[in-house]
C-alpha cells in the first residue's frame, strides 16, 4: 500500500533590516506572501526580523523594541499566515511583564492560529552578542507546533549549537526543525577563522539532521550591521544530511526547498539511531560536568 503524499514547500528568507521597525514588518510580510505566490507551505523569518540586532552593545534604550504577544508584529505575522494560507514562523523581542524580557519563536497556521510558542532557551554572550543583557532565558522547554504541514521544532540562533535541544525537538515529534538565526562575522575574525566559523555552524546543524532524522534549516540575517557582517548563506539539510540549498554570503535571498516528509520514517529505518538509543545510561547529562 502506497504512503499519501507528504511533501510540502519550505521557503526560509534572508534579508537585511533597515532601521525602521515598521519598515522591517512589512517587508517582511511582502516577502512571506512572495514566498507564499511561488508556492511555500511554510515561510521561516530570521532571528529578531522585525529590527536591527539589538545586542552589539548594553543600551537600555533597546528595550522599547520589544513587544508584548500579541503584539503588533505577532498579529501582523497571524494575519499573513491567515491571508496567505501558510505557515509563518520567527522570532521576536518579547516584552513579557516589567524587567521580564524574551527571545521569543512563534509560529502561526494557515487559519492565523498561534500554535508554537517557545523561549530562547540558550542565552549567549560574547562580543557583540550581548543578549544577557536583554534576554530571560527561555522556561518553555522544547516545545512543537502541530500545523496543517507537519509538526516543526523551532529554536534560534544559539539553540543550534546543542544536540540536546535538537534531540529534544524530535523526541517531541518535530519533522523540520528551523533556526531564525542573526550570525555574521566580526571584522578582526573573518580572514583568519571566518571559513572555519562559517564550516562549524553548518556542520552542527547537519549533524543534527542525520542524528535525527530530520529536516533541518536555518534562516539567516544578511548585511553589515554596525560591527557584524552577518553571513547570510541560510541553508537547509535533508534527514540524511544531504544540503538541499545554501543562499549567498552577501544578498538577500529567498531559499525554496522541497520536504519529502515520509522520507523521515525512511531514513530512520536504515539508520535507527533512535531505536538504539541507550535511555538508561544517559542520567549525567543532566548534570553540569562529571567528575572521573
Amino acid at each position: 500500500m502506497s504512503k499519501v503524499s507528504r511533501t510540502v514547500h519550505l521557503a526560509l528568507v534572508q534579508m537585511t533590516t533597515p532601521k525602521s521597525i515598521l519598515e522591517n514588518v512589512d517587508k517582511a510580510i511582502a516577502l512571506v506572501r512572495q514566498a507564499a505566490k511561488a508556492g511555500a507551505n511554510i515561510v521561516c523569518l530570521q532571528e529578531l526580523f522585525n529590527a536591527p540586532y539589538p545586542c552589539q552593545s548594553e543600551d537600555h534604550d533597546r528595550f522599547a523594541w520589544a513587544e508584548s504577544i500579541p503584539g503588533p508584529t505577532s498579529q501582523a505575522m497571524s494575519q499573513v499566515a491567515k491571508e496567505c494560507s501558510v505557515v509563518v514562523t520567527g522570532s521576536v523581542f518579547e516584552r513579557r511583564a516589567q524587567g521580564l524580557y524574551h527571545n521569543t519563536a512563534l509560529v502561526f497556521d494557515t487559519d492565523g492560529a498561534q500554535v508554537g510558542f517557545y523561549r530562547k532557551m540558550h542565552i549567549p554572550d560574547d562580543p557583540h552578542y550581548y543578549e544577557k543583557f536583554y534576554f530571560t532565558p527561555g522556561d518553555t522547554g522544547f516545545t512543537v507546533a502541530k500545523t496543517k504541514f507537519g509538526t516543526i521544532g523551532v529554536g534560534v540562533c544559539w539553540d543550534q549549537w546543542y544536540p540536546e535541544a535538537a534531540r529534544l525537538f524530535a523526541l517531541r515529534g518535530a519533522e523540520i526543525l528551523l533556526y531564525p538565526t542573526a550570525i555574521g562575522w566580526l571584522a578582526q575574525d573573518k580572514d583568519t577563522v571566518g571559513k572555519s566559523q562559517h564550516e562549524a555552524w553548518e556542520t552542527m546543524m547537519r549533524s543534527h539532521a542525520i542524528a535525527n532524522g530530520v529536516y533541518v534549516a536555518a534562516s539567516n540575517r544578511v548585511g553589515k550591521e554596525d560591527s557584524i557582517e552577518f553571513w547570510g548563506a541560510s541553508f537547509a539539510f535533508d534527514p540524511a544530511g544531504n544540503l538541499l540549498y545554501r543562499a549567498s554570503h552577501d544578498q538577500e535571498e529567498m531559499v525554496m526547498v522541497r520536504c519529502d516528509l515520509n522520507s523521515i520514517d525512511t531514513q530512520r529505518t536504515y539508520w535507527p539511531f533512535l531505536r538504539d538509543r541507550r535511555i538508561d545510561a544517559y542520567g549525567d547529562l543532566t548534570k553540569r560536568w562529571v567528575d572521573s
